[in-house]
């Protein structure tokens, strides 16, 4: 069921947008000529897309960003400031999707507090959403299984698609594993944006096959895939190995994003230029 007044997808059921907040209401259809019947059909087929066939593209190289074609009711969302540009058929609304709870999770999982919905009343609006950061962006269909990815790795997703906080069990995992003890967690159904650090490269691990990973460089993974921390082997690799104390792995079966830089990385190596103040 599409709400009247945002366009948002909702339950069957719902009585109240998730969204809005307006009421739903079910009305009997009134009988309808042949043109009225034309535009309700064209109305339903641009609303289905709403389910995963998202019209986008990716663009920018090392400097991405996507642009995605919305139809009539059509809406996707983002973390307040995160658009950069759209035509003139789109509106915003902000709210804290889900509530001051979930709102605050994100917080902790490093997006903001408010998300920014928008919703075209129009056909064929473009809304473009920049990476903040050179790399790539990862288009994730989170209808075939729910992600697990880095602090600050959402962009931007369908309203089907849910984000959450998500707080690693494993304590080596946490606290030597890289990503740290939160992280985000995406499930529902339709299209959701990732931004990558550096260059992307995917891999989907067999039941049991395990890769090992430099800390940072796990972008995402399934949620089916097994996410631990490792001790580095042998006294000489632990001090001139360059690797530090601990690695990353990753078991099958799933499927995990990874990327070629991290943030911190990058601006250590940035720290040594940077001007000084002289005494």
């Amino acid at each position: 069921m599409f709400c009247t007044n945002c366009g948002a997808q909702n339950e069957d059921q719902a009585k109240f947008c998730t969204t809005c907040g307006k009421p739903l209401q079910l009305s009997a259809v009134p009988p309808v000529n042949n043109q009225q019947q034309a535009e309700s059909a064209e109305v339903t087929q641009f609303s289905s897309q709403q389910s995963g066939q998202l019209n986008y593209s990716i663009f920018g190289d090392n400097m991405p960003a996507v642009s995605i074609r919305l139809n009539a009711g059509e809406s996707i969302y983002t973390q307040s400031g995160g658009m950069t540009w759209m035509d003139n058929g789109i509106n915003m609304e902000t709210n804290m999707k889900g509530g001051f709870m979930k709102g605050l999770g994100r917080v902790f999982s490093g997006d903001s507090l408010f998300i920014a919905t928008y919703t075209a009343n129009q056909n064929n609006q473009e809304i473009v959403i920049a990476s903040s950061f050179p790399g790539k962006i990862a288009a994730v269909d989170i209808s075939q299984g729910s992600i697990i990815a880095q602090k600050s790795a959402f962009l931007c997703a369908q309203p089907g698609v849910t984000l959450n906080a998500y707080v690693t069990r494993n304590a080596g995992a946490g606290l030597f594993g890289g990503e740290g003890f939160i992280m985000q967690r995406m499930t529902g159904a339709g299209m959701v944006f990732l931004e990558i650090d550096g260059s992307l490269v995917e891999r989907t691990l067999a039941p049991g096959e395990t890769i090992k990973v430099d800390t940072g460089n796990v972008a995402a993974f399934s949620e089916s895939v097994q996410y631990q921390a490792e001790m580095v082997k042998g006294f000489k690799n632990i001090l001139f190995g360059g690797e530090g104390l601990f690695l990353t792995t990753l078991t099958g079966p799933g499927k995990v994003w990874l990327q070629t830089m991290t943030l911190p990385g990058f601006a250590g190596k940035l720290i040594p230029y940077l001007p000084t103040s002289s005494n």
